[in-house]
């Protein structure tokens, strides 16, 4: 029988199991657990070191969210000065700076390059200390940066201990980054607050390292990438080649890299990058670096003040255009919060003519120093949102641009809540807020009320025919034909979508309301185990009782609930004849696909991606976003992307649609 584990062991069995799953999710891309089982680890190790308070150490991966918010951000001294690059957006340019590389390396031999994806985030030093983070610094001004330490040790990407032999002190420089991915959960999350999306990923790793919470940080599933070293005491490595590799075994993620033997191998791989790996890619980057493998080179050629003569950013370039600020104006949304948008010059950009452009918030508006009539310059790339990059031109005389003291559309007081960059308006009956409301609730993935569309909604709403979301269900024919384009037949096909409407489940009604911070997925799961009288006397402590509802999430639940208001709007779409009824999933006789997870990726032909879901689950099975050891199938259509290498990593089978088609023939 073996010997039972004292405290102190499993402690530290947990903490090596916990940094095992982080190296694997992390560094390999390779995960072998589901998140649940590694919330249970932690937790386990959480209960564990909360009864034996002295056996918690500083590298405990309990330990990297702790201590109160920070005020502010302390300024930190760089070992060495933080560079930059110099750009090259041809390969005439890139050529010519291979000229002068080879030159003023003469006797010292050719030159090989290692060459990177240029990752778009946010530069970030890790200063290691016997092995341990001690400090994390952003770059700053390259000579001094902001202490970012608290924020760092809550990124579960960055370890707190490295592995291996690592030097006695080592500062390790990179980007911190966030996924497309995890880009559209924050933004999702930060609607439904009420607040203000990101920008663009860049923009939203930027915000979440600066965070006064660390919480705040650790909820965002930012990583980190090293490209560099800033000091290394001891045994150097040669190349730079052979640093990313020792990044491995200290168990730091680190870019990924391809060696060219001359600069024609990098052209080539330049063009190989940007038409088939780029569109791959699950981060943002903005072209590649190109860099000196050797470290005896890299010293011999040396830096300039501001950047080195070894290495040059490989640039993609965004269209560019630029146009005059003709006025700004201010459109509410579904929160009331109020969103500044300039109107420009109409300006051919990226195949598309752009006349009016967000400026976000207040605060952009205020970084980029803009007024009424200055003229700026406006990136647009791929299918990315049109974005004011900065002034080129100002106007003289031009007026500042402030925020609505009233509301645009009603006139009633603009507030603006502590801590939030948005300003909101103050009237829950605001006609914009209505508007948005009543579009997101005949959304598709809410009440799917086709033919309710933006034109609809602004006439319902102008002249007084719809109040609140309940006033849909009395509208009549006559009213109806009242509208603008609409003729008899589309009057009826609305109304037939909006009878249809009234048998949506309970968990889609829960999703129309809008209540803040309810995604279509939270409404899933509290409706899986609530009917509507349970959701009206539910408690705070209720609500959060439910998998995945945490306490910001089920007070607002409450909130809308407990309200008379929300109370009066459930009666009303009840007295209209809606069933509210919770969801039941049919499930095949014997359940053929019980036990078996299925992910589906890239686009599918026959059926869409939500139909494929459905069918899934229909037949007992469960439908993933993500692929883990404990994926069955991962179902590729056209266009499949990195999942399929995790699928391939784990032995996970892959169907083509046509085989997954036949399967679902043979159990149906």
């Amino acid at each position: 029988m073996p010997k039972k584990r004292s405290p102190k062991e499993d402690a530290s069995a947990l903490r090596a199991e916990i940094r095992g799953h982080d190296r694997r999710y992390y560094l390999l891309d390779a995960p072998v657990v589901s998140d649940k089982e590694y919330d249970e680890l932690y937790a386990r190790l959480q209960a564990l070191e909360r009864a034996h308070p002295d056996l918690i150490t500083a590298d405990s991966p309990t330990q990297r969210v702790g201590g109160a918010p920070a005020s502010d951000f302390k300024p930190v001294k760089h070992a060495a000065p933080m560079l930059s690059l110099d750009n090259a957006y041809e390969e005439a340019d890139i050529r010519a700076w291979d000229e002068r590389v080879r030159k003023n390396l003469g006797a010292f031999g050719s030159p090989s390059y290692v060459v990177e994806p240029k990752i778009d985030g946010l530069s970030c030093a890790l200063t290691y200390e016997d092995g341990a983070l001690a400090r994390a610094a952003t770059r700053g001004d390259g000579e001094t940066g902001e202490d970012v330490t608290a924020n760092a040790r809550a990124i579960r990407a960055i370890p707190l201990r490295l592995a291996g032999e690592a030097p006695k002190r080592l500062e390790l420089r990179g980007e911190v980054y966030i996924t497309f991915a995890d880009f559209e959960k924050v933004n999702a999350d930060e609607k439904r607050a009420g607040r203000e999306p990101f920008v663009n990923p860049r923009n939203c790793a930027a915000g979440s390292l600066r965070q006064k919470d660390p919480k705040v940080t650790a909820g965002r599933r930012l990583r980190f990438t090293a490209h560099s070293y800033g000091l290394w005491e001891g045994a150097e490595p040669s190349s730079h080649s052979e640093f990313l590799g020792l990044c491995g075994e200290f168990g730091v993620p680190a870019n990924s890299f391809t060696r060219c033997a001359d600069i024609d191998e990098v052209a080539a791989y330049y063009s190989r990058f940007r038409e088939s790996l780029m569109p791959k890619l699950v981060y943002a980057v903005d072209g590649l670096v190109v860099k000196v493998d050797s470290f005896s080179q890299q010293r011999r050629l040396g830096s300039t003040a501001r950047s080195p003569r070894w290495a040059v950013a490989y640039k993609y370039p965004a269209q560019q255009a630029t146009s005059l600020v003709k006025e700004v104006q201010f459109s509410v949304g579904r929160t009331g919060a109020i969103t500044p948008v300039a109107k420009v010059e109409p300006v051919f950009c990226a195949g598309v003519t752009i006349s009016s452009v967000t400026l976000h918030n207040f605060e952009e508006i205020a970084r980029l120093g803009l007024r009424v009539g200055d003229r700026v310059l406006i990136e647009r790339a791929g299918e990315v949102i049109p974005k004011v990059v900065k002034v080129v031109e100002k106007a003289k005389k031009a007026a500042e641009i402030l925020p609505p003291k009233m509301c645009p559309d009603c006139g009633s007081p603009v507030v603006k809540e502590e801590g939030l960059v948005a300003y909101r308006c103050d009237n829950v009956s605001c006609p914009a807020q209505l508007r948005r409301t009543l579009e997101h609730f005949s959304s598709r993935s809410a009440m799917d009320i086709t033919g309710l569309g933006d034109a609809a909604v602004d006439q319902l709403v102008s002249r007084g025919l719809v109040k609140d979301v309940s006033d849909i269900y009395g509208l009549t024919k006559e009213q109806l034909l009242g509208l603008e384009l609409f003729a008899d037949k589309k009057a009826d096909n609305l109304l037939a979508q909006i009878e249809a409407s009234k048998a949506k489940t309970l968990d889609r009604v829960l999703f129309a309301l809008g209540i803040r911070h309810v995604g279509e997925k939270t409404a899933e799961t509290i409706t899986e185990r609530m009917d509507l009288d349970g959701l009206l006397k539910a408690s705070v402590e209720d609500f959060q009782a439910v998998p995945d509802v945490g306490p910001v999430v089920a007070a607002s639940l409450h909130s809308f609930f407990a309200s008379a208001e929300g109370k009066d709007l459930v009666s009303r779409l009840k007295d209209a004849g809606l069933t509210l009824k919770k969801p039941e999933r049919k499930i095949a006789v014997g359940a053929p696909f019980a036990g078996m997870t299925f992910v589906f990726t890239g686009e599918m032909t026959s059926l869409t991606r939500e139909e494929a879901e459905e069918k899934v689950k229909s037949l007992g099975g469960k439908a993933s976003g993500s692929v883990s050891a404990k994926t069955t199938y991962v179902v590729a259509g056209a266009a499949a992307g990195s999942k399929l290498k995790k699928a391939a990593s784990l032995g996970v089978k892959v169907l083509t649609e046509s085989e997954f088609q036949s399967m679902l023939g043979r159990k149906s």
